[in-house]
């Protein structure tokens, strides 16, 4: 496994990226030498930070606004994107919003917003990609997701989010399989807590969230050339968490 793949002269753009998990993971594709695009919807000043801190590495980056549940939004910042960087190479579906809350308590326009951002972003942003990615025949797209999906976990509590990674996990097996014959894979990679957490780590596996570079290794991985003939597999970070069920 390359843990360092060689990026130099693609683009890469990486859904919520100005702040938390999204940001550690576009930073580790620009040190690969991407190019990058920092997507934001509400944090421009975070964003604007993320891709000074990208430049800094020696590659060229740009901010790019948008609702990804709103399709003309997800246009248009992709319109930007290959505007001031070229061709969207590699598509890292990371947004998803979180609601820790009883199912029944959580009100029906949060469950919307949970299941839109998570779901419907990620099948957004990939179809708008898929495009360019077909039309060169080279393509990476990795989405983020939950370690217990492969499980269909059915906790009362944040269900939405839940149902939503399970549907990433699904499109992400679905898209492998429809893009086999363009030069594109797509993958999962599925944390189960990531170090930003604020649950209490004292139960988890090595007593410990997931570190950052935990999750950006089989990232990486997937973005590179030897993992050409990889796509439709989900990697779960989760420290062995889920060999205990």
């Amino acid at each position: 496994m390359n843990a360092t793949p060689d990026l130099d002269g693609r683009t890469a753009l990486v859904t919520g990226s100005a702040r938390r998990v999204g940001r550690e993971l576009l930073l580790r594709i620009a040190d690969c030498g991407a190019d990058v695009a920092v997507h934001y919807n509400d944090s421009a000043e975070a964003a604007a930070a993320t891709a000074a801190e990208a430049r800094d590495r020696g590659v060229e980056a740009t901010t790019v606004q948008g609702d990804i549940t709103n399709p003309e939004a997800v246009d248009a910042l992709f319109d930007a994107a290959e505007a001031d960087l070229g061709t969207v190479d590699v598509l890292v579906n990371n947004v998803g919003n979180f609601d820790a809350r009883h199912w029944e308590e959580i009100e029906w326009t949060a469950w919307r917003s949970v299941v839109e951002s998570t779901f419907y972003g990620t099948v957004l942003c990939s179809r708008r990609a898929l495009g360019g990615m077909r039309e060169q025949g080279w393509g990476r797209i990795v989405n983020v997701g939950f370690a217990d999906s492969d499980r269909m976990h059915a906790h009362p509590v944040n269900f939405p989010y839940f149902v939503a990674k399970t549907g990433v996990l699904m499109f992400t097996r679905m898209l492998a399989s429809d893009t086999q014959d363009d030069g594109i894979t797509v993958n999962a990679v599925s944390p189960f807590a990531v170090e930003n957490t604020v649950s209490d780590v004292s139960s988890f596996p090595r007593g410990r969230a997931a570190s950052f570079d935990d999750l950006a290794a089989p990232l990486l991985f997937f973005l590179s050339e030897e993992a050409g003939y990889v796509s439709g597999q989900n990697v779960a970070v989760d420290g062995g968490r889920l060999a205990e069920r």
